[in-house]
């Protein structure tokens, strides 16, 4: 028999989202957090720059409003950047009653250390130092993990959601659970709630190089996509301009806040080129700074460019930025006095799984949040430091609805996750077979569907993920499952999603820069994929299918 557990709430992930939703519901309701690997490894715990908020009596949250809204080339939706912005405060306040000290300016004031970074027009960046994503998860963690009514199970890896359709219930197809695989002994369970959260990040491992942990696979996108959720603008892949240049470093981001306390990119001679594309210069938004970058290298023949800071003394630096300063220093680059070698890495997907602004989908039972969904907070690019905020914001407005709401969801019987059944599929004895498919994706991507897009590279791409998924899928019926064959079906997903909402836009956007169509049209509209994904939404159906 296989193990169920029972909850109101499952929460699959633990960033800043996916605890914040489960400390909001967890005074009313039980609530089951899984995390693929320990609680503390996310995308949330790499953030290095801040939260932007309007904290500061000089600024506004219409001018807040206003820098995401221009930054999102049109795309953005202003009832959702009003809302997340506004409730921006609160949020903020939340996270201090758990114990997260944000710098301030002297060890006896009040006012906020803001920083400021690209695209915004005021500091309101609140930061603990250069680490604000660890602090802020170490407090999250430390009360989920405290909390009576929070179950965290470690080490479990969501495999497919299990919804009324695939059971072949009548009514409105509705999730009720998800199945899981322990990955520390290869154990399948089932985790059945009366509503699930995906809060599982973005997928930016898609991609060869790029700034997010291992775990960026997009397994929350591609388990909604499987379940038959529509997906949105996810052709819009933030590239961050600064990821640190150097063989021994793996995915070592350069903040943005660097930049934005004075950091100026230049090219192998010194000389400032950004300019030449936005008046802001280095402090343009990411997707302007980028663009300038890639050009300057495939133009020069450069490996990379460099970011200047030296003028800054190295007391500065070290206060302001110690973890960026040790690890270039134990690199061998004395920021105080060397220009830091950067290159640009996949960074955050603006596109997901079409959400509102509380988490809310189409399928009932079905909730996404943080960077696996699309609310239209970023439209077509996001405004640095938005992205803790919106993880934060709507977690909150997520778990204000589900509080009371877990006995309000009805289903016409009382229903069970059937049992997995592996069939006839057997061990691996060809993991090579995994890991050469799973850089062949990454490389396609980047090669073809990087920052500088043409309709060419894009059918390349194409067709090379259609058979490299077709490869995929075969094995994954096969063998049993394990974490590194589920990743690379999710990110093969994933691949194929970004390049058919790439191949639909017909203009240059926020982050879509075609050579094709470099012009941006006059009226903005979201790319929605929105039809069947053309295969068994489980395993279980799709292994009868195939073994007979």
């Amino acid at each position: 028999m296989m193990r169920t557990l029972e909850a109101p709430v499952l929460v699959i992930g633990t960033g800043i989202a996916g605890l914040k939703a489960a400390l909001s519901i967890a005074d009313h309701q039980r609530v089951v957090v899984t995390t693929k690997r320990s609680s503390d490894v996310s995308s949330s715990d790499w953030a290095q720059g801040g939260i932007s908020c309007v904290m500061d009596p000089g600024d506004s949250f219409d001018a807040h409003i206003e820098d995401t809204l221009s930054t999102g080339s049109g795309l953005c939706d202003e009832d959702v950047v009003q809302a997340i912005i506004r409730g921006g405060p609160d949020g903020i306040r939340s996270l201090e009653a758990l114990g997260v000290k944000f710098e301030k300016n002297g060890s006896s004031s009040d006012e906020y250390d803001l920083g400021r970074e690209g695209g915004h027009s005021h500091r309101r960046v609140l930061h603990a130092g250069d680490i604000t994503g660890h602090e802020v998860i170490l407090q999250m963690v430390r009360a989920a993990i405290e909390h009576p009514n929070i179950q965290v199970l470690e080490h479990v890896m969501a495999i497919d959601l299990v919804t009324t359709g695939w059971l072949k219930k009548s009514g409105v197809n509705t999730c009720i659970g998800a199945y899981f695989l322990d990955t520390q002994n290869g154990e399948v369970f089932a985790v059945q709630a009366q509503h699930t959260v995906l809060a599982t990040g973005g997928a930016c491992k898609v991609y060869q190089y790029t700034s997010n942990p291992d775990v960026a696979t997009g397994d929350g996108i591609a388990m909604a996509w499987r379940a038959g959720l529509p997906v949105k603008n996810m052709e819009m892949v933030q590239f961050h301009p600064t990821c640190l240049f150097h063989r021994k470093a793996k995915s070592f981001l350069i903040s943005e806040a660097v930049r934005g306390e004075g950091g100026i990119l230049v090219n192998e001679k010194g000389e400032r080129f950004v300019e030449e594309f936005d008046p802001r210069g280095s402090l343009a938004p990411r997707d302007v700074v980028a663009r300038a970058i890639d050009h300057e290298i495939k133009r020069s023949g450069a490996r990379c460019v460099y970011l200047d800071i030296t003028h800054k003394s190295a007391e500065f630096l070290q206060s302001r930025f110690p973890n960026i300063y040790q690890r270039c220093l134990e690199l061998g680059i004395d920021m105080a006095t060397e220009k830091i070698p950067v290159v640009p890495a996949a960074h955050y997907f603006c596109g997901g799984v079409v959400a509102e602004v509380d988490g809310s989908t189409r399928m009932p039972g079905l909730h996404v949040i943080g960077e696996a969904a699309c609310t239209g907070l970023h439209g077509a690019n996001r405004l640095a430091s938005n992205s803790l905020l919106e993880g934060l914001v709507s977690a909150g407005l997520l778990g204000e609805k589900l509080r009371n709401a877990a006995d309000v969801l009805e289903v016409e019987e009382r229903l069970t996750i059937p049992d997995w059944e592996p069939y006839h599929a057997v061990p691996s004895d060809e993991a090579v077979v995994v890991e050469h498919n799973w850089n062949e994706v990454r490389t396609c991507m980047w090669d073809y569907v990087g920052i500088v897009r043409t309709d060419k590279r894009l059918e390349r791409a194409r067709r090379r993920i259609k058979n490299l998924r077709n490869e995929i899928r075969e094995y994954y019926l096969d063998y049993l499952v394990t974490s590194d064959v589920l990743e690379l079906r999710n990110l093969a997903t994933i691949a194929e999603l970004v390049i058919r909402c790439a191949g639909r836009r017909k203009e240059s956007r926020g982050l879509h820069y075609t050579l094709d169509y470099p012009e941006m049209l006059p009226t903005a509209e979201d790319t929605v994929i929105d039809d069947p994904p053309g295969e068994s939404l489980n395993i279980l159906d799709s292994r009868v299918e195939h073994h007979g």
